[in-house]
């Protein structure tokens, strides 16, 4: 290796070793101060409290009856929290690849679920990269199949294949919700694509995350990438600020907020600032574009705003959307600064001809009311004035 090169870190290695040491003993180093709802604590034994470590709450973001997804879920606090929160009627889903971290959450299951009266958790072991993969499967095939040479590799290679495709540790649609806190910066930099396009898979149509993690100001150094500590430690493998709201973009996520931005950095490294942030975002704008001459008006503060498809929406104005793009844009986290003008008479998806969302087009009131729309209607006696 030349003196230019740097050295290769096994990241999978440094942060098993990292989390390994801090499941049998609280490490304060590898958490942020985070404010979590104490109504839902009581029922967490003290060891899963302790051993603790993240950067936000994204249990907040779960609802009653959802299917929740915990990447990289540790001792279980989140997941927890959450399965008091989506209750009896929800299910929620940890995974992870620490032994000692899953051995923890497993204890606990148990006497959560006791103390709520109900059992709807379970933790199992999986690569967030790779949610398809069951590792505990393969493991017990690898029991059964040693592999001794390239003939073996190639059979390794066909099962884990086989894995993912008829027994997926995560199926295709089946998660409401995923949540992450401070994980996400854990993966090796090769496979953060991967990770993103993982979480996009899972999720139901109309899906959502929520995911509290570390992101720098600026694009962290090779010399500070190859530091098992602090990669260990959720700083060197965090994502750029930009980088990560481009990659939730580029696999198909509408709707991206940035709902939580901590002003004081977590860390600061050769100048470079490292804070805590929380995104959330939705699954759901894949479809036909059908008419069914509705409309939407944004209500400002902007003179005009562009969606993630590309409607530029003006102040004031009645914008022409298909019945897919209103859908959405009289949903969550848009509603709210949109008045939906839906048509006086609706029109059967059957006779919903195409759409052409570009450009964006101003809806005729004609086409909402109807071109034989001739009512007249005096103002009610207890009316505005």
């Amino acid at each position: 290796m030349s003196s230019t090169q740097s050295p290769v870190l096994d990241v999978e290695r440094a942060v098993k070793n990292r989390y390994g040491a801090a499941a049998r003993e609280r490490e304060d180093a590898l958490c942020c101060p985070v404010d979590y709802d104490t109504r839902y604590l009581k029922a967490i034994p003290s060891e899963v409290l302790e051993r603790d470590y993240g950067c936000g709450d994204p249990s907040r973001y779960v609802e009653e009856g959802d299917v929740v997804l915990d990447l990289g879920s540790g001792g279980g606090k989140i997941c927890f929290i959450a399965s008091q929160i989506a209750g009896p009627s929800g299910r929620v889903i940890g995974v992870d690849m620490n032994d000692d971290m899953l051995d923890l959450a497993r204890r606990a299951a148990p006497l959560v679920a006791e103390n709520v009266g109900f059992s709807n958790t379970r933790f199992v072991r999986g690569r967030i990269q790779d949610l398809g993969l069951d590792v505990d499967r393969l493991d017990a095939w690898l029991d059964a199949h040693p592999v001794k040479n390239s003939d073996h590799i190639a059979a390794l290679e066909a099962e884990m294949q086989r894995l993912r495709d008829e027994e997926p540790l995560v199926a295709d649609a089946s998660v409401d919700i995923v949540v992450s806190n401070c994980v996400l910066n854990l993966v090796h930099p090769d496979a953060k694509q991967q990770l993103i396009r993982e979480i996009y898979r899972v999720l139901k149509r109309g899906g959502r995350i929520a995911i509290s993690d570390i992101v720098s100001d600026e694009p962290v150094p090779a010399a500070l990438r190859t530091d098992p500590e602090l990669w260990s430690g959720c700083i060197s493998g965090a994502f750029e600020e930009r980088e990560l709201l481009e990659a939730l973009e580029t696999a198909g996520f509408h709707g991206i907020v940035i709902d939580k931005w901590e002003a004081e950095p977590f860390a600061v490294v050769e100048g470079i600032e490292f804070r805590s942030v929380t995104l959330t975002a939705h699954k759901g704008k894949q479809g036909a574009s059908l008419e069914a001459n509705e409309a939407v008006i944004y209500a400002g503060p902007w003179k005009q705003v562009e969606d993630d498809d590309g409607h530029v929406l003006r102040r004031g104005e009645r914008t022409a959307v298909c019945a897919k793009t209103y859908s959405i844009l009289t949903r969550a986290p848009y509603a709210e600064q949109l008045i939906p003008l839906p048509p006086r008479v609706s029109v059967p998806e059957a006779e919903r001809g195409a759409f052409d969302c570009v450009p964006s087009a101003r809806r005729d009131p004609r086409e909402s009311k109807g071109a034989d729309y001739t009512a007249s209607r005096k103002p009610e006696p207890s009316g505005c004035c």
